[in-house]
């Protein structure tokens, strides 16, 4: 309601309501305008970690109560789809405001209209309807309010960083942080370190420099070609293979057990088990078998083809049960390996032990979770 329809209700003209004033601090109160509708949803985006196009398209229904102080909130994420959220408590005490705040003004306009729960004036007084909430009004905002950045000029607000906002506001006196976290799941590690991966505090540090350094020793090891001896040369192993014992840093002892079988896993003879390659240090390692097939420890002989080919038919089984994408990121870098440690078998040696693979899960330690039965 503008100040001319509000004289003609009463039956006086504008200017004299406009002189006798309190008809817009009065309407600035009751209604919410641009100036307060900019700034809730900044921070309903700084409590929730919505998206911004999710908080754009919101309306009334998708607000659900599931008790006095829980809020189940239904959204749609552009490149996605339909999703839903907890809401925080904060939020929902802000979200819980606002439709406090809105209620007045949606009693005076239509009922599609009044749906929308971002409902509010273009100014305070007036009788527009806010229909964009562009970046152009955010920077007026923060140019009335006088906001500024570390280097004193106008602070520019983004409104698809502010997730990485709520996050940051999360309590971190005891975060150490996980290496395989990442904040939004429809995004690629990669995707976070490039756009949203900060370190505020000590701990957060380490984890970044973990993450890092085990990407790196991915990497060197996936490149690390496979040690695979024959008959022949694991008689005379110590003087074929000299780059096999400077990579271990073997003794004769322990070439000895490698060659014997002393060292023997499921999918390869071990150079150093309580290495703390893949676990704590100083105990037996506990990785699965196939990730020995990129362990630069892990030595290949003709007597580990039948576990090897039972592998390779455990990874077929997985193959025809999960998505191309799944088995890729899950076993892709060991069904490559595999093949290549195969190949440089004698052809006979792996006829030979194909006779005893069944192609069923219990020839493998697996575990529950993993069988493919």
């Amino acid at each position: 309601m503008n100040i001319s329809t509000f004289g003609r209700n009463v039956g006086i003209s504008a200017a004299l309501v406009h002189r006798r004033g309190g008809f817009h601090d009065a309407t600035q109160a009751l209604f919410p305008h641009l100036e307060v509708l900019t700034a809730y949803r900044l921070l309903f985006g700084i409590y929730s970690g919505i998206v911004p196009d999710g908080i754009e398209d919101l309306v009334t229904q998708d607000v659900d109560w599931a008790g006095d102080s829980t809020i189940l909130l239904s959204y749609v994420k552009g490149r996605t789809a339909a999703e839903s959220l907890n809401l925080p408590r904060r939020a929902v005490r802000l979200l819980e405001q606002w439709l406090a705040h809105s209620t007045l003004l949606r009693s005076f306009v239509p009922p599609d209209e009044g749906r929308k729960l971002w409902l509010g004036l273009g100014r305070a007084g007036g009788d527009r309807r806010v229909r964009q909430f562009d970046r152009v009004a955010i920077q007026r905002w923060v140019q009335r309010h006088e906001l500024v950045g570390d280097n004193g000029q106008p602070l520019k607000i983004h409104r698809s960083r502010i997730r990485t906002t709520h996050e940051a506001m999360r309590d971190k006196s005891t975060w150490t942080g996980s290496g395989r976290a990442t904040i939004d799941p429809n995004h690629t590690p990669a995707v976070e370190g490039d756009h949203y991966l900060t370190a505020a505090t000590p701990a957060q540090q380490r984890a970044v420099e973990a993450v890092i350094e085990d990407a790196q020793h991915d990497l060197l090891r996936r490149s690390h070609p496979p040690t695979v001896i024959t008959e022949e040369e694991a008689a005379a192993l110590a003087e074929g293979y000299p780059q096999l014992v400077a990579a271990l840093a073997v003794d004769d002892d322990v070439i000895a057990e490698l060659v014997g079988g002393q060292r023997d896993v499921f999918t390869a003879a071990c150079g150093d088990q309580l290495s703390g390659l893949h676990g704590p240090k100083g105990k037996p390692c506990p990785a699965r078998p196939w990730v020995c097939l990129l362990c630069p420890l892990a030595v290949f002989a003709p007597r580990h083809a039948v576990s090897l080919l039972r592998l390779k038919a455990f990874f077929s089984r997985q193959w025809q049960q999960m998505p191309a994408a799944h088995f890729m990121a899950v076993f892709g870098p060991y069904a490559t390996r595999i093949q290549q440690v195969l190949d440089r078998f004698d052809p006979a040696v792996v006829t030979a032990a194909a006779a005893h693979v069944t192609d069923r899960d219990d020839e493998l330690p697996l575990r529950p979770e993993e069988m493919t039965a």
